[in-house]
């Protein structure tokens, strides 16, 4: 029997078990080959799908809480489970409304495809225009947390466009049917380098919508498994299907105050906090980022975890993640620009309790 027809067996006997649930079919099991027989054959002969393994151009977009191991270990988990679900139906919907696929739900990630099972000539403005809409719902789901004593809710989203390997991957005790490839990994490497509210796209996708895009200017970064550098563009409007603006820009306002505060910090390797420490200064800081100055230049779009100082509150907030932004020499030291990409709400809380006293006696 071809896995065609194995594939219609299954589908037969679930239906045969569905109709005697509902009360459709007689439990007994007399008939049973009969039905099963009749239904096999009415899915063979209407063209039930093989799911063959085939090889697609399609776009790939991956969304990411920033910070959200943080959340899950600061709020009962109950209430993250429930701001989690609000979440992804909000997001579905908006998936769903653009044409996408949700390939699947990874924590708190979403991984989505634009142009399987059903390719469309907009699949590309499809996929950007459902980004730029995800963002922009943030706003209203971080009221709603808010009104039920919950955390603010940032995302970062990656988008990709080539070609990838669609399959049943498994065994018989779990299978899906997902993409696999270069690209699908390609996506995830960009996602990772996405800052809260942000959206990167590949050079790619870019190739395909740079008539109808507004972007910043090209961040040529080396990404793991990838054999030369590669471009990032940051997305900042859509005129297609209609125009949009991705709000990230707004929400990162802030005041920015000058400090003189010690810094010590860790380099990441990947997830991983290397065990060497550094010291440095902060030397500017805002609700979102800051400057520190160090002896050493530090790479950009690495990441560092750092623990900060604010001495006027008796505060440490420690476990802070930024990444580097920007880099540049003054004298004989190096100033490093960076955004924090994770840190606890009380952390948060506490420097933006900072730079607001700060702001105040300035």
């Amino acid at each position: 029997m071809s896995k065609h027809q194995q594939n219609a067996v299954e589908v037969a006997q679930q239906v045969l078990q569905d109709l005697k649930s509902d009360g459709l079919l007689n439990e007994s099991t007399e008939n049973d080959s009969a039905v099963l027989d009749h239904l096999f054959k009415v899915l063979v002969s209407q063209g039930f799908p093989e799911r063959d393994v085939v090889t697609k151009n399609i776009t790939i977009l991956l969304s990411d809480i920033r910070g959200f191991s943080d959340i899950a270990e600061s709020y009962p988990a109950a209430d993250v489970i429930k701001m989690l679900n609000r979440y992804f139906h909000s997001m579905g919907n908006i998936i769903t409304s653009y044409g996408g696929t949700i390939d699947k739900l990874m924590g708190d990630s979403i991984l989505v495809i634009f142009g399987f099972p059903e390719e469309r000539s907009s699949d590309v403005e499809n996929a950007i225009a459902c980004a730029v809409e995800m963002q922009r719902a943030m706003s209203d789901l971080n009221s709603k947390n808010k009104t039920l004593g919950m955390p603010d809710l940032f995302v970062g989203i990656a988008l990709n466009t080539g070609s990838v390997v669609v399959g049943d991957l498994g065994s018989e005790h779990y299978h899906e049917y997902t993409i696999i490839g270069d690209e699908v990994n390609l996506t995830s490497r960009i996602e990772a380098h996405c800052l809260r509210g942000q959206i990167l796209i590949s050079e790619n996708t870019h190739a395909l919508s740079k008539d109808f895009i507004e972007v910043g200017p090209p961040n040529r970064v080396e990404v793991k498994g990838a054999r030369n550098a590669v471009d990032l563009y940051e997305l900042f409007a859509t005129q297609r299907p209609h125009s949009m603006e991705v709000p990230r820009r707004e929400g990162r306002k802030s005041p920015r105050i000058k400090v003189n505060m010690p810094v010590v910090f860790q380099n990441l390797a990947g997830k991983i906090v290397l065990s060497e420490k550094f010291d440095g200064e902060a030397i500017d800081i805002s609700y979102h980022g800051l400057l520190i100055e160090t002896d050493t230049q530090l790479e950009k779009s690495s990441e560092i975890k750092m623990a900060l100082s604010l001495e006027l509150f008796s505060t440490r907030a420690t476990d802070v993640y930024a990444r580097i932004i920007n880099t540049r020499k003054v004298g004989d030291k190096f100033h490093n620009s960076m955004e924090f990409t994770t840190i606890g709400t009380e952390g948060l809380n506490a420097i933006k309790n900072y730079v607001d006293k700060m702001v105040g006696t300035t």
